[in-house]
């Protein structure tokens, strides 16, 4: 069946989209790339809601904008949307609720296709942390190329961990491009969210001092499944630090984000680390992450089918199709929940709500096909 997956990431950089033919045959889930973009974020919505009004509001135009992306796709027999997230509370390592906004009925009713949504909480209520969700496709995309280490550079960076005959871990390691965004943002004024191509940190050093009292926080010697967001790793989380020139801290950040990731990867032994998403097109980021992963090589996700762009899109569009079958999309061992759960809840497009008989048997693989242009 033809998904498109919808998300926008904790960076809320832009609204990405992929498409995606999806089957299951046994054990084996085969996904088939069909085309995948990005488009602008609403400058409107830039801002966290402050106050019930502006939540309603929020939820109400980020639907809006997602199914107005969606209908540049169409046709589609499902859309999976794993919107965008603006809270998720984390106490004492314990997650205790996660909110994803862009309200799902209004992509149904523009598309006019059954929409999955809302597919972290009930891994949540089952005692799991709701993420990462990406360790459903590193662990079944991965299986047969364990060991090895699926890391995702979103604003939070995340890993999975893939073993012969061991469960999968997952957790974030900690801040992608956060802190790094809230910088720029910062010195724009507003007018930059990102560092685009590491312009500013490349002409920046590492301030050894700081970057030293930055890898004492707690977060990164807690044990795993955990995970973490923008509610602490934010503007607000760099005052106190000395002030240095932007470049200097910039250079900073990404090395931050680079030797966590790489602490974390070594902790599992990992023989190769393949990764994906927004973090990847940060070249200063990206030569940083090669030196501290050195002798481990780092791979890039397209290398193996999935591109760095598209993946977390293309994931949302497994999990609606997963949802669709009857088959759990959450893992465990990754996200500690208390077992697997079917996750999201559907709103049926223009007709009746017929779902397929569900899969009985385990899905233990997925199989990425030969990408083909769309229709």
């Amino acid at each position: 069946m033809r998904v498109i997956g919808l998300i926008s990431g904790t960076s809320m950089d832009g609204i990405d989209v992929a498409v995606a033919d999806l089957s299951v045959s046994g054990d084996v889930v085969e996904l088939v790339p069909v085309q995948h973009a990005e488009h602008p974020f609403p400058k409107d919505l830039l801002e966290k809601p402050r106050d019930l009004a502006e939540v309603c509001a929020f939820d109400t135009s980020l639907g809006q904008a997602f199914g107005e992306v969606a209908a540049g796709y169409l046709p589609a027999e499902l859309i999976s949307s794993l919107g965008q997230t603006v809270h998720h509370e984390v106490q004492d390592g314990d997650c205790l609720g996660t909110l994803q906004l862009g309200q799902p009925a209004w992509i149904a009713e523009r598309t006019g296709v059954p929409v999955v949504a809302d597919l972290r909480v009930r891994d949540v209520a089952a005692g799991g942390q709701g993420a990462p969700l990406a360790s459903t496709l590193d662990a079944l995309w991965l299986a047969g190329d364990a060991p090895a280490v699926a890391l995702n550079i979103g604003g939070i960076a995340n890993i999975t961990v893939v073993r012969p005959g061991s469960p999968p871990i997952a957790y974030d390691t900690g801040p992608g491009n956060a802190l790094m965004d809230a910088v720029m943002e910062v010195i724009s004024n507003g007018e930059r969210r990102q560092d685009t191509n590491g312009e500013f940190a490349r002409r920046g050093q590492t301030r050894e001092d700081i970057l030293k009292k930055l890898l004492a926080d707690p977060y990164y010697a807690k044990p795993w499944p955990k995970s973490t967001g923008k509610e602490l790793f934010n503007a607000e989380y760099l005052q106190g630090f000395p002030t240095v020139p932007a470049e200097d801290m910039l250079r900073t950040l990404a090395e931050l984000t680079a030797r966590t990731i790489a602490d974390a990867c070594r902790a599992h032994d990992a023989r190769v680390v393949v990764a994906s998403g927004g973090g990847m097109r940060n070249p200063v980021l990206v030569e940083s992450l090669t030196r501290a992963l050195d002798p481990i090589p780092l791979k890039i996700s397209d290398s193996l089918g999935l591109p760095r762009d598209g993946k977390e899109a293309y994931l949302a569009a497994l999990l609606g199709f997963l949802t669709w079958h009857g088959i759990p999309g959450n893992t465990p061992s990754a996200t500690g929940a208390s077992g697997p759960r079917l996750l999201g809840s559907i709103t049926p497009g223009d007709g009746p709500l017929r779902l397929p008989e569900p899969v009985t048997t385990a899905v233990t693989r997925l199989k990425v096909g030969e990408p083909k242009c769309a229709d």
